[in-house]
């Protein structure tokens, strides 16, 4: 019974999230544990003062869609370095 129930959580710890990149429509794959490639997901609740008042917004962002996004703005992103890598 132990053997089964391990094999069982062995599964489900692989399981594989499909993220897509809303963007360009790209599939970024993504285990529990592992990202096999980063994205940027924002989640927005707009407020009172917008025209989207009371709406949730929610998207995902590929790594070179984010570059070219990004690319764009007239005020550079801050970048900062960590010292830490985990």
């Amino acid at each position: 019974m132990f053997k089964k129930m391990e094999a069982m959580e062995n599964r489900m710890e692989k399981k594989v999230y499909e993220v897509y990149c809303n963007s360009c429509g790209k599939k970024i794959e993504t285990t529990d544990s592992t990202k096999r490639e980063d994205y940027i997901s924002i989640k927005k609740e707009w407020g009172y003062f917008s025209n989207k008042d009371g709406q949730i917004h929610i998207f995902h962002i590929c790594e070179s869609c984010y570059d070219t996004w990004t690319g764009q703005f007239r005020i550079p992103v801050k970048v900062e370095e960590q010292t830490e890598l985990l």
